[in-house]
């Protein structure tokens, strides 16, 4: 009678450690499929602001060459009242 239930005892912490491994497999998937969305979006992120970097950088260019040729051409083009 008594390794009866023994063995009742130990399929039931078999079922319940089964149980825990389940839910570790599938909170491991949950987080690994997480990550991935994640850096898929920084990667995203990261080409925006590449692509923001540039534009700036040319901006700054065309600034300055307005810049350059506006003071070239001195009195000329100032606002007179």
């Amino acid at each position: 009678m008594e390794k009866e239930n023994l063995e009742i005892l130990l399929e039931d912490i078999q079922g319940k450690f089964d149980l825990v491994l389940e839910g570790h497999e599938g909170l491991h998937k949950e987080i690994k499929d997480a990550r991935r969305e994640l850096c898929e979006k920084i990667q995203f992120v990261d080409f925006k602001v590449d692509a923001i970097s540039h534009k700036v950088d040319d901006l700054a260019a065309d600034l300055s060459a307005h810049r350059a040729d506006t003071e070239a051409h001195g009195p000329v083009y100032r606002v007179k009242e």
